[in-house]
């Protein structure tokens, strides 16, 4: 079924702030033929995002940020202890009229101070796709990591990500602890798992 299969009765906008979050009514085709009663949903609305993984083949290395994370502060008692610093790919909200690309390559600047002179494509998929609209572009970006290091991020948005250079299999590693588990990283970091071999053929 398709966008066809869908009959949009009203969209109206229940809240708008720093997100925004649409309240739909709606009715859409059955997989027998025939169509549902009236559902209301809300969706957020919080932009579209592109991440990237930065590594260096010569080193087999991923170069991760740690930063804090409200929603992950809010997650924290069904987490338990692993608290609301995360580690993570670098990642960010394509801004309107910017590529994927440019937004990764912008957000490898600002977040760990590198330029990745090679993207790869690795994926895209929906992060929450029964209530929001976000959609995530991933992106493996070939990197020299060894001036990396240090603190990064945008002063006037109070940013304080720390930069990271871990071994490909300890990354992986902290995915098996749990020390790692954002999404679009641990979706990262086993593309490059399945994929490592052509990469390192491709940036030989």
């Amino acid at each position: 079924m398709t966008e066809d299969d869908v009959q949009i009765l009203e969209k109206t906008a229940a809240y708008e702030g720093t997100f925004r979050i649409d309240r739909y009514r709606f009715k859409h085709r059955l997989h027998d033929g025939g169509w549902s009663g009236e559902i209301a949903r809300e969706v957020f609305d919080r932009g579209h995002v592109a991440a990237v993984l930065l590594y260096d083949p010569a080193r087999d290395s991923v170069v991760l940020i740690e930063q804090f994370r409200i929603g992950a502060l809010a997650s924290t008692a069904r987490l338990k202890k692993r608290g609301p610093w995360l580690i993570e790919a670098v990642a960010g909200v394509i801004e309107a009229g910017e590529s994927a690309e440019d937004m990764v390559r912008r957000e490898a600047a600002e977040e760990a101070g590198l330029e990745p002179s090679d993207l790869i494509p690795m994926l895209d998929y929906l992060s929450s796709p029964g209530c929001m609209s976000e959609s995530v572009a991933l992106y493996c970006g070939r990197v020299d990591a060894s001036a990396a290091g240090g603190v990064h991020g945008l002063d006037h948005e109070h940013e304080d990500i720390r930069v990271l250079v871990v071994p490909f299999r300890q990354a992986v590693g902290m995915v098996e602890s749990g020390r790692i588990f954002d999404a679009h990283t641990i979706i990262a970091l086993y593309w490059l798992a399945l994929n490592r071999d052509r990469v390192r053929r491709r940036w030989s």
